[in-house]
């Protein structure tokens, strides 16, 4: 039997919208992967803590507040500390494309803004998750 990918989708800070992240959580489980959303408000703590409690193989990260470059590279300290190297960290929402180069360099794997397809983000955790 072949292990479903194991997702977390997270939203970290203070951001209120969740619209998106639930979208992309009932995606990812009808693409075949086993979905745990946190739901709003989370530390970056948090989310770590839930990461390794659920064994995931990624971290989704959403944020539309403007508080990525903060947020999300607490999360990524926090997985680099913990030598959590097994797992994709990804992230999404109103990020631009100045701070992707940036988030990029400090570990984050796929930055998806609006507009990105399902299909791109799906395709995207198949190839990278290890194994």
């Amino acid at each position: 039997m072949v292990k479903k990918i194991r997702v977390l989708i997270a939203k970290p800070g203070l951001d209120g919208h969740d619209r998106g992240a639930k979208v992309v959580a009932r995606a990812l489980r009808d693409a075949g992967m086993e979905v745990i959303y946190t739901g709003l408000h989370q530390t970056a703590d948090m989310v770590v803590q839930t990461a390794i409690q659920e064994d995931v193989d990624v971290v989704g990260l959403s944020l539309l507040s403007g508080a990525h470059m903060t947020l999300f590279i607490d999360v990524l300290e926090l997985i680099k500390d913990r030598k959590m190297d097994d797992v994709l960290v990804i992230g999404g929402g109103i990020v631009p494309e100045g701070d992707v180069l940036k988030l990029k360099e400090a570990g984050m794997k796929g930055v998806f803004g609006p507009g990105t397809s399902i299909e791109e983000m799906v395709d995207f955790i198949k190839e990278n998750v290890r194994k």
